[in-house]
């Protein structure tokens, strides 16, 4: 099958969709089935499955051994880390034929962090620049800005866009500060640096 516009498989790789944004990567032994959409400037690395029904946003990092299921539809800047499953059945049975239509949809905003090993559990929505860390099992709604973790995961603090922990004063190394609003959300005061978060040894937090 010819490549689409733009876009580089590697030789062991396969790429039968015709939907995938120019300068997009997708390398050995990964897969694109027909119908899935993939947006430009992806990297999808070695062994990752993308199935068709699935919708993958701009410049999004897919991991190696990445499974993204039909009715997935994941962002803009989303960081997919090794081994994230997604799931797209909560009662799966292998005797058990269903359509697209019984299938719970899962959304991933932009900007979000999922570590290595997370399982998102189908039917739920994760807020923009949330981070899931390795081996977390989310399987509720999540936050904007959420750091989660746990089996399964909860809340364990904020997260600045840059990708560092919040302080206890919702202030972040690269100058980025928040606050929480009315209804728990948390509401950008004043933005930052991530060049200076970098510089400053950010992760001590």
């Amino acid at each position: 099958m010819a490549e689409p516009d733009g876009v580089r498989v590697h030789p062991l790789g396969l790429c039968e969709s015709d939907d995938v944004g120019p300068g997009t990567r997708i390398w050995a032994w990964a897969h694109v089935l027909p119908g899935a959409r993939v947006g430009a400037d992806c990297n999808v690395c070695d062994h990752a499955y993308v199935e068709g029904g699935a919708r993958l946003g701009d410049r999004v990092t897919v991991k190696n051994g990445v499974l993204v299921f039909d009715g997935v539809d994941v962002g803009d800047d989303v960081f997919l880390g090794p081994g994230v499953v997604f799931t797209n059945d909560l009662r799966p049975r292998a005797h058990v034929k269903k359509g697209a239509d019984a299938l719970l949809p899962t959304v991933v905003e932009d900007g979000v962090t999922l570590g290595a090993g997370t399982v998102v559990v189908c039917g739920i929505r994760i807020g923009r620049h949330a981070f899931a860390a390795a081996g977390s099992v989310v399987t509720r709604d999540v936050p904007a800005h959420a750091f989660v973790a746990g089996n399964p995961a909860r809340q364990r603090g904020w997260v600045c866009a840059c990708g560092e922990r919040l302080g206890s004063d919702l202030s972040c190394t690269c100058r980025a500060c928040y606050r929480v609003v009315e209804d728990g959300a948390l509401e950008l005061v004043r933005t930052g640096d991530p060049v200076t978060s970098i510089l400053s040894g950010a992760g001590s937090r």
